[in-house]
């Protein structure tokens, strides 16, 4: 089998001039995992581009455990064009999962559910828990307010007692099979996915 061919090789002379291209990417070529539309774009160019048409819908994480799964669910954030990914606790964590797309979005850090907390309330924002624990509503059984902020938990522990006292309903993902849970990297791409069909592509 041949080998996959990632992103493209240097662009063909004459050079675009538009300000939004890197001269670098142009010369050397671009492997970044983007779509045509951004080819040999500069990542403040992609990033600004994107901010003209965000998603309205906001995501936020605990990270008290250093949680492996936040750069897959910043990943996924990109996908749908999330407008802004919150990080609760812990400011650093692992980017690899991220795959570079945090570069492309907007991510603001609390260091605690409190600041967290006054942040959404100042936003007019409803906090949606999500978590299969028990009283959660089932999320096919939900409409998520246009103007929601779902929050998920680490793998393991879940949510905390404090931001489940402060959510406005917490609703969960249903499940057919043995394990009590699936992966929270997983369970928030589902999770955007069900507010992109009721707000966006409804």
């Amino acid at each position: 089998m041949d080998k996959q061919i990632i992103g493209v090789g240097p662009h063909p002379e004459p050079w675009p001039t538009d300000s939004k291209y890197d001269p670098e990417l142009l010369e050397n070529g671009d492997k970044y995992n983007v779509i045509d539309k951004y080819r040999y774009w500069k990542m403040s160019a992609v990033k600004a581009d994107l901010d003209k048409s965000r998603n309205k819908l906001h995501i936020a994480i605990e990270n008290w455990q250093h949680d492996f799964n936040i750069g897959t669910i910043v990943r996924s954030a990109n996908a749908f064009n999330i407008e802004a990914v919150h990080i609760i606790g812990k400011k650093h964590w692992n980017r690899r999962g991220a795959m570079v797309t945090d570069r492309y979005m907007n991510i603001v850090n609390h260091e605690s559910v409190d600041d967290f907390v006054k942040c959404m309330v100042a936003e007019e924002r409803q906090i949606i828990a999500v978590d299969i624990i028990p009283g959660a509503v089932a999320i096919s059984q939900t409409k998520l307010p246009e103007r929601s902020v779902l929050v998920f938990g680490g793998e393991g522990p879940g949510l905390s007692d404090e931001i489940l006292k402060q959510a406005e309903r917490v609703v969960m993902i249903e499940q057919f099979g043995s394990t009590r849970s699936v992966n929270v990297g997983v369970a928030a791409g589902i999770a955007m996915y069900i507010w992109v069909q009721q707000h966006v592509l409804k």
